[in-house]
């Protein structure tokens, strides 16, 4: 097992970070890290497009496993069949007050080819994360 963690405060509610990360036709406004086109919906796949800064995108087609209003999105995501290379990624919203909220994305993987990939995961996905991260706080405190 392999887990990727990172979060941000954001200086909003969490309905106005909620609204943000639910438009997805507006993400290439600003994230530069994800696409998602689908219907984001319990138990619906979707299409993910990621492409951490400096690197090749990588698309795939998880299954939306949670949706929590205001609160966390999760999906899971596979290479081939199960136990190959498996990631369950989530997007959640930890209310600090009603006007700061702590953002967190994270993802944890599975499976017999994690191991090789640590080294990647931990640099170039990590650091999309983050990317991704910033943007959101840009976009949410200040429209960018």
């Amino acid at each position: 097992m392999k887990e990727l963690y990172t979060e941000i405060e954001i200086n909003s509610s969490a309905r106005e970070i909620w609204d943000v990360l639910m438009d997805i036709g507006s993400y290439s406004l600003w994230n530069p890290f994800m696409r998602i086109q689908g219907v984001l919906k319990t138990g619906e796949r979707i299409n993910v497009k990621i492409q951490p800064s400096g690197t090749k995108s990588m698309s795939f087609r998880p299954k939306v496993l949670k949706l929590s209003e205001q609160h966390e999105l999760r999906w899971i995501g596979r290479l081939g069949v199960p136990g190959i290379f498996d990631g369950e990624h989530s997007f959640e919203l930890k209310p600090i007050d009603s006007q700061h909220t702590l953002f967190v994305q994270r993802e944890v993987f599975n499976g017999i080819l994690v191991p090789f990939a640590t080294r990647s995961l931990d640099k170039d996905s990590k650091r999309g994360f983050m990317e991704m991260n910033v943007a959101l706080k840009k976009r949410v405190e200040y429209g960018l």
